[in-house]
Order: C-alpha cells, then structure tokens, then sequence
C-alpha cells in the first residue's frame, strides 16, 4: 500500500554522530515534534551499546526501528521510558526530551514517566488474573475505584485493542494467560492504553505470533496512530514498510556500538535510501 510520510517535505540534512558514517535526519517542524534525542550514548558498564543518537519522533506518527541484531536498537528503545534505569551498570548520556522536557533529568516521576510512554513487549506478559483484572490494574493502582468508571475504561480499551468482541463474555471469567497468543498481546496493549498513554513504544510486538495475528497487530497499529505515537522495533522489514511513517536505520560500528546511520520517510529509505549502508541491508546484502 502506498506509504504517506508524516513530514511536509522530504528534506534532509546532516546530523554528526560518533560513527563511520553520519546519520540523515529528517527536518521537521518543531510543534510538531513528540520526541527528540540529542546525543544519546548508551553504556553497560565499559561496553558502549549506543553512541551518538539525534532523532526526533513526531505526534501521531509510527517511527520504525530497523538494523541487524545487536545494534542497539531495543536499548535505544528503553530510553524513552527510561527502561534501562533497571538494569544494573546501564548509563545514559545525552538527552531525550518528551514535549520539550528532558525526561532524563533527576527530578523527573519515572512512574509518570511510564504511564505517559507505555510498552509493550516482544512476548505478551499477560498477568496470572482476569481479562478484567488484567486491564483494570493499571488505573487501580493510580486510585481509581469506581466500578463504573473502570467498567467503562477496560471496554473502552479493550475495543481500541481490537478485542472486546472476542472476550466480552469471559472478562472475569478467564484468565488472560487462557488467551491465545495474539489476543494475549492486543490484551497488553489493552493495559497500556488503560493508563492513557501519549506514546506507545512496542519492542518486536508480533516476532511471536502467527501471520493472522501478525496482520491483526499492523492494523491496531495503524489505527491508534490516529491517538498516539508509536515507536517499533522491527527485525521484519515488510512490516516496517506497512506500518511505519518513518524508519530509522542503525547498525555497528568496528568496536560493536550501535549507532544510526540514516532517518526518513519510510518510502525513501526502502526506494531511495542516502546511504549505501541502507541500500545494502534494505537489499539483504548484510544484516
């Protein structure tokens, strides 16, 4: 299907980063922007993971994270919501500013932080209780008890997943680890969305699920892109060029970092890539 990019011209412009090759930025006006790095590097102890990313994500738009594995495409992912903050030894350099603040900074509500950048995993990670409970947890836990509003809340979200048709009847009756694969993984996003989130970050959401499923996922995206932003990471390139607005493409430099090569329209990058490190993988030479 043909690809829209997001940005009024496809203009580009160099940004500097520490690797082999600078990236390729797309211009974008700056109210339209959600998202912005500046400079983010990424350590685990001694090991840099990802050096040197400036990009930016706008409102209401799919950016698609593609590259071979190890080239610190996840990490940078987890860096929105401040993942990494809890795995042991990670640092992070830089910045990366959400509607213009840098959510980096100390005094930053990394639990705010969270319900306002929700994710959604590689494997569904349904909870061992009801469909109901499942949904409901979230806004339980930040106070809300109404049975009427959280009767209204988990069907709004449920329908926005897409599967409030398929458990409608089951909701306190089943538990969500009964559900089939697919249906577990629109369950998650269905707990995200319960939190009301601004973006929507999804870590390979359907590298577990069968094609049908697979299809189901692409299409919830597409539709609550209309609502929110969403950033993927994708191994499947087809997919990064049905879903996405724009994809970013990293890879490794000779010590193993992983850095961004080339941002922008998802139709340029898969026909008209800048460099030739994306046409090589785009084309399956490398990767």
């Amino acid at each position: 299907m043909p690809i829209t990019a997001v940005y009024p011209e496809p203009v580009l412009r160099r940004v500097e980063v520490t690797a082999p090759r600078a990236a390729v930025q797309v211009a974008a006006r700056p109210a339209d922007i959600k998202i912005a790095t500046e400079h983010v590097s990424i350590s685990y102890g001694d090991k840099v993971a990802v050096r040197d990313v400036s990009l930016t994500v706008q409102d209401r738009s799919i950016l698609a994270l593609i590259g071979p594995s190890g080239s610190g495409k996840s990490t940078f992912l987890r860096c929105f919501n401040r993942m990494n903050d809890l795995i042991p030894g990670a640092s992070v350099k830089g910045e990366v500013c959400l509607d213009g603040e840098n959510v980096m900074e100390a005094d930053v509500s990394v639990v705010e932080l969270r319900r306002r950048v929700g994710m959604v995993f590689q494997r569904p990670n349904p909870f061992p209780m009801s469909i109901y409970e499942n949904v409901a947890y979230g806004p339980r836990r930040r106070g809300l008890n109404d049975r009427r509003k959280l009767n209204d809340l988990v069907e709004t979200s449920l329908k926005r997943a897409a599967l409030w048709d398929e458990v409608k009847d089951d909701l306190r009756r089943k538990s969500g680890l009964a559900l089939s694969g697919g249906q577990q993984q629109r369950l998650c996003i269905a707990r995200v969305l319960a939190t009301d989130p601004e973006v929507i970050l999804m870590d390979e959401p359907a590298s577990a699920l069968d094609p049908v499923s697979t299809l189901r996922i692409e299409e919830l995206m597409r539709e609550l892109r209309e609502a929110y932003t969403i950033v993927i990471v994708t191994h499947n390139m087809q997919q990064a060029a049905r879903v996405s607005d724009v994809t970013a493409f990293f890879t490794m430099a000779d010590d193993r970092a992983g850095y961004l090569v080339e941002v922008g329209p998802t139709g340029q990058i898969f026909t008209r890539p800048s460099e030739q490190l994306t046409e090589d993988y785009i084309s399956g030479r490398f990767g």
